[in-house]
């Protein structure tokens, strides 16, 4: 049983990276084909970086993707502390809530977010005459929008692990209640903020339907531009580009994964040491 179990888990992970290994593979082929391989070659990487449209989707997926995890970092933070200071009834109903739009298709949360803009939008032109359109600002609204509930989902499990006690010591020792909450608190959920930073910046970097939806004609991501490039054809441009996403998101999840581990073993420790006191 446990070798057709590693077989089967074998051919699985064949299935979904073999096709992303040949995506790399020939995105070094000297040639245009996707068939023949006729040598090394970095030209089509060359080329991405001399491709005007390509380095200007990059710009606007890269600002988006720092701003959007930078401000949802903040506001899930925020979010989070108040959460956990509720009872036990309202924060199950905030979790439930806040778990909605993780488990929602990105369909659905795209096109709710496209109809709640063109609407905003339509209102405030008709309304005030002003000549707001869809773009940039409507694509970081709506990547912080989808950023935050995964950001809440990581500080909250080091909000349940902190010792209360600690921020109620400060404050009886005279601190301010923000100033204990920069000294006791942010330490101690340090690793879930930093956490939540990452996948936040990892999920708008890799997000394409809702930036599709939001985005409209003022701005457009790397992935919203590769999807409009091979509607007309697969070039190796797309194949560069398609390598270098893959591997930055590869990069950023190892690190996520790696931050957890230490998180882990950080509190591990910690237990030890008190149970041995």
């Amino acid at each position: 049983m446990k070798a057709l179990s590693r077989i089967y888990n074998t051919l699985i992970f064949l299935f979904l990276y073999a096709p992303i290994a040949v995506l790399i593979l020939f995105s070094f082929n000297d040639s245009k084909s996707r068939v023949v391989w006729n040598g090394f070659s970095l030209k089509w990487y060359e080329q991405l970086f001399g491709n005007e449209l390509i380095m200007e989707s990059l710009k606007v997926t890269l600002l988006v993707a720092v701003l959007s995890a930078l401000i949802a970092t903040v506001i899930g933070t925020m979010a989070a502390v108040g959460i956990h200071g509720m009872n036990r009834k309202l924060k199950k109903v905030f979790l439930t809530v806040n778990n909605i739009p993780v488990n929602n298709p990105e369909i659905v949360t795209g096109v709710s977010l496209m109809l709640l803009f063109v609407g905003a939008i339509s209102f405030m032109n008709h309304t005030f005459g002003t000549h707001f359109k869809m773009g940039f600002g409507t694509l970081l609204i709506a990547h912080i929008t989808f950023n935050i509930p995964y950001v809440i989902l990581q500080v909250m499990p080091k909000l349940r692990q902190m010792d209360e006690h600690l921020y109620e010591a400060a404050l009886d020792l005279g601190c301010h209640p923000v100033s204990a909450f920069f000294k006791v608190i942010l330490p101690e959920i340090s690793s879930g903020v930093f956490t939540g930073l990452l996948m936040a910046f990892t999920l708008s970097l890799d997000d394409f339907v809702i930036s599709l939806c939001t985005a409209g004609s003022g701005a457009q991501t790397l992935s919203v531009t590769i999807y409009s490039m091979i509607r007309r054809r697969v070039t190796p441009e797309v194949n560069a580009v398609s390598t270098l996403l893959f591997g930055s998101v590869l990069i950023l999840l190892i690190l996520v994964n790696v931050m957890q581990i230490y998180s882990e073993n950080k509190l591990k420790k910690e237990q030890r040491r008190a149970g041995v006191r």
